[in-house]
């Protein structure tokens, strides 16, 4: 018996006629009796809507209704309701039971392995175990491969249950025996990941999702990406899911429940949670003193969801048809979570005893069962068929996001050593003693003579097991899990002329930003025919910030409901518009929300067979250090677009202060191994750069992503100098030469400080009679790490001709000093250190230190990066090399006002 929303309102006045409170009890019964009447002839939805507008009339009289959103603790589909599995539920039972012989085997032998460094390799039981079930019906039954006629389920799979996936691809001949040996062990190349990672196993996983929280908030978002493609019309997606598996401790993770309203909102039929509830996190039970079933039930039920309780396997059927009085299901909701484990570390005289025992009814119900038989009394997530009922029911529903919240055991199977125990997360080695209790409770035909050497099992290919799991594959278009590397589908990207407008020199009195420039590159992109479409705006509430505001009448933004009402804006020409068939992608004031959204644009081409070329634009503060953890997963998942950080810099945003200041961005890019990084400061810059990016991401399919940052200062722009695209690339050029030809000193810089270096040139040569040259530096994290490239090349090769870092080779050619600032941390610049020439000073300013809110020359005083700082670390650098005598640095302090014990703003 079930509670589905109809009958739970039945339960709910049921309990009310058995309330001594209850003053008629006549009455109460004829209400009762009037409504199931009315289910029995004209069904539950008529039910539904008598009881709905009840509700509504009691609103409207001014009672007080309690809300709940939530129901028994039973199923939500009645056993009679139930879709019958087409399969073969014994063949199934034995490929499970092979399964999880492997994967334990696989884990156990791991860390029986005893390097002479100590330490073992780790890995995990417990969880495939625990959901064994769930993942046989959707490998059998659900869960399609990208074929001729379908674009393929997405898995995110629970990182923690690898191994299971890795024992069902070793059965269907995916993977070898040597790469079972070596779980955990990559280096050489012969090994499997520990968790889901497509940088390291790239053919086969899909998604990254051991990082908690983050595989169900990209889910969500790649389900919607699903929808998009199919309502632009660049792909047919109508008949793919996303499936989501996720532990029920996971669901703390604050990233786990914050976008489940978009999916709701969005109708996004298209996707399915699964969690896994087995009332565990690492260390102990997740509500040891609630019900986390009832609490993510009124989570997402609130939130629109349509939710699928499956709690109870059919053992429990008849038990509950049983229950008139309703005393079993009272105990059931009575009880805690932390009651639930105890019963599953236990045995069926515990449960007995401490379950059915709490009232005479329900002790009376099992009597004339054996012990053993109470234990058997199975958990919802261990029943094949009411698994494959929920599953069923899940994939055809229409119009809502669906969540099945399935109850389980963790180490389901795992016996004494970690069935249901507070430690079973971490137990991964077993006795021999424990294997072959394992083996026998799931009848795995090892001898007793091989139990110690654990070995992997593989029925013979001519079994009906064998024949059965290659045909159910075979039905459902391939093997899963599957990755493509590289879309079928090529792209020309325009030539650079295509730019010119950002390329060429600015005219006077129209002086423009980097930001300016970037829209300009972006439209004249959005016109190419080919490409065009293919461009994703993303946008987190900033386009006016961005001047980006008049892209939405232009390609619109992206609603599945269209536009239902009439913009206040409508008179204007760059009106808000919103369309079914928009381009932008406006995530509202939601960062992580825009980035999932950039992943699965820019993950495209491996999960759709299509490129995509997202642009996600942001203020440049609440990128990484936001969403750093996505932005790894990004590089994991070889993700390929473009990430925007504007208003970039310490000091460029007038008055906003401490939380908006960025001035390390760029070295938390550079953690990121295939995140390619730049600060330019001119338009030509982020002309080639974004040029560059295309070619690489678009043309030769390079699993990279490009981050640059903009500014919103305007100054003119010099153009670009023909033959120093590679070098911009490079990260580094001679932007402006001294004016004898000759420089003494050598001024880097990137972003909005360069300007300030051009000052301190100019203020260089006319007050100090110093001639400097300025080399513009796009990017320092790509100059540093050719130069690191170039150490460990010449480390590895010492008999051969060294090779020399482009800085070298850069400023050999230039004598003197070295001075780089930069709007960054001095740690930023301080990188190309090693590969500046021997014998040259090299001073670097940087902005350490929280930003605050002043006008820019004030911030740039402030942190001592303005072009009087750069002029005294110029004196001072040729000071210490005897050009310059040391006075003139004491007079160049007092000259420019500098305040010489002011408190050093890293602590300011």
């Amino acid at each position: 018996m079930a509670a589905n929303p109809e009958q739970a309102r039945v339960d709910t006045l049921n309990s009310a006629a058995n309330d001594a409170q209850n003053q008629d009890l006549q009455e109460t019964r004829e209400w009762l009796d009037a409504l199931t009447a009315v289910i029995e002839s004209e069904g539950p939805a008529r039910a539904h809507d008598l009881l709905e507008q009840l509700l509504e009339h009691a609103r409207q009289s001014s009672i007080d209704m309690p809300f709940s959103a939530n129901t028994g603790y039973v199923n939500t589909i009645e056993s009679s309701q139930e879709k019958r599995s087409p399969g073969n539920l014994d063949i199934e039972r034995r490929l499970r039971a092979y399964m999880r012989w492997n994967a334990m085997a696989m884990v156990v032998k791991a860390n029986r392995l005893h390097p002479a460094d100590g330490g073992d390799l780790g890995g995990h039981i417990g969880s495939f175990a625990s959901l064994a079930s769930m993942f046989g019906a959707g490998f059998n039954h659900f869960w399609h491969a990208e074929s001729e006629n379908h674009g393929g389920d997405c898995l995110y799979i629970q990182g923690h249950v690898s191994p299971g996936v890795y024992a069902r691809a070793y059965l269907e001949g995916r993977l070898s025996e040597e790469q079972l040996l070596n779980f955990r062990q990559e280096v050489d190349g012969k090994g499997l990941s520990s968790y889901p990672h497509p940088k390291l196993m790239p053919n086969f996983w899909q998604f990254p999702t051991v990082s908690m929280g983050l595989g169900p908030l990209m889910a969500i978002y790649q389900a919607r990406f699903l929808k998009y493609l199919h309502a632009r019309g660049i792909a047919n997606t109508e008949n793919r899911k996303v499936w989501v598996f996720c532990g029920d401790g996971e669901m703390d993770e604050v990233e786990s429940l914050g976008a489940i309203s978009l999916a709701a909102r969005e109708k996004l039929d298209n996707l399915i949670f699964v969690v896994n509830c087995n009332l565990q996190r690492l260390d102990g039970p997740v509500r040891g003193n609630g019900k986390i079933i009832q609490e993510l039930e009124g989570e997402f039920r609130g939130s629109g969801w349509n939710v699928i309780k499956l709690i109870w396997g059919k053992g429990w059927d008849d038990l509950l048809a049983r229950d008139k009085d309703g005393a079993l299901r009272k105990i059931m909701m009575e009880c805690n979570d932390g009651d639930y484990q105890s019963f599953k570390a236990n045995d069926g005289a515990y449960v007995r005893k401490h379950f059915f025992g709490r009232d005479p009814r329900t002790l009376e119900m099992v009597a004339h069962m054996t012990d053993d038989e109470v234990w058997d009394l199975r958990r919802g997530g261990h029943d094949s068929q009411k698994v494959y009922a929920a599953f069923h029911a899940a994939n055809e529903h229409k119009n809502q996001p669906t969540v099945l919240l399935i109850k389980t055991v963790k180490g389901f199977g795992m016996g004494k050593i970690g069935e249901g125990k507070n430690n079973v997360h971490q137990t991964k080695k077993l006795s021999d003693e424990d294997i072959k209790a394992f083996r026998d409770r799931f009848n795995i035909p090892i001898p007793d003579s091989q139990i110690a050497d654990i070995p992997f099992y593989k029925p013979a290919d001519d079994t009906p097991e064998m024949k059965y799991l290659h045909e159910r594959r075979k039905a459902l278009g391939g093997y899963l899990p599957h990755r493509r590397v590289k879309a079928d589908e090529q792209f020309t990207v325009p030539s650079l002329d295509t730019f010119k407008s950002v390329m060429e020199p600015t005219a006077e009195g129209r002086e423009i930003s980097t930001t300016q420039a970037y829209v300009r590159f972006l439209t004249q992109l959005l016109r190419d025919q080919a490409l065009g479409p293919r461009v994703v705006p993303i946008l987190v509430d900033e386009a006016r910030t961005f001047g980006m505001e008049g892209l939405f009448r232009q390609i619109g933004i992206y609603n599945p409901a269209g536009q239902q009402y009439t913009p206040v804006d409508k008179d204007q020409v760059m009106y808000y518009k919103e369309d079914k068939a928009g381009q932008i992608l406006q995530e509202g004031i939601n960062e992580a929300g825009g980035m999932s959204s950039w992943i699965a644009a820019a993950t495209s081409y491996s999960t759709s067979n299509r490129i995509m070329v997202p642009f996600y634009v942001y203020y440049s503060m609440f990128g990484f250090q936001r969403i750093g953890d996505l932005a790894w997963a990004a590089g994991d998942m070889q993700a390929r677009g473009f990430l925007l950080g504007g208003t970039s810099g310490r000091t460029t945003l007038n008055g906003e202060g401490l939380q908006h200041e960025d001035g390390h961005s760029h070295i938390l890019a550079g953690t990121i191994p295939n995140c390619i990084s730049y600060d330019p400061t001119f338009a030509h810059e982020v002309g080639v750069i974004l040029h560059h990016g295309l070619k690489r991401m678009v043309e030769k399919q390079d699993n990279v992503y490009f981050y640059l940052t903009l500014l919103n200062e305007n100054y003119a722009m010099p153009g670009l100098t023909p033959g120093t695209e590679e070098q911009i690339i490079k990260g580094m050029y001679l932007c402006k030469p001294a004016s004898n030809g000759k420089g003494a000193v050598q001024l880097l810089g990137s972003g909005t400080i360069l300007r300030e270096s051009i000052a301190a040139q100019e203020l260089l040569e006319k007050e100090w009679g110093v001639a400097a040259n300025v080399w513009s530096c796009p990017s320092f994290n790509e100059l540093t790490r050719e130069g690191q490239d170039c150490e460990r090349w010449n480390l590895l090769h010492p008999l051969e001709a060294p090779r020399v870092s482009f800085v070298s080779q850069q400023l050999e050619k230039h004598a003197g000093p070295v001075v780089a600032s930069t709007d960054y941390m001095k740690a930023y610049a301080e990188q190309i250190r090693p590969f500046v020439p021997k014998g040259r000073t090299f001073k670097v300013l940087g902005t350490d230190g929280f930003g605050r809110s002043d006008f820019r020359s004030k911030l740039r005083e402030h942190f001592e990066i303005n072009r009087h700082y750069i002029v005294v670390a110029t004196l001072k650098a040729l000071s210490e090399e005897g050009s310059v005598p040391v006075a003139k640095v004491a007079e160049a302090i007092s000259k420019y006002g500098i305040q010489a014990d002011k408190i050093n703003p890293l602590y300011a």
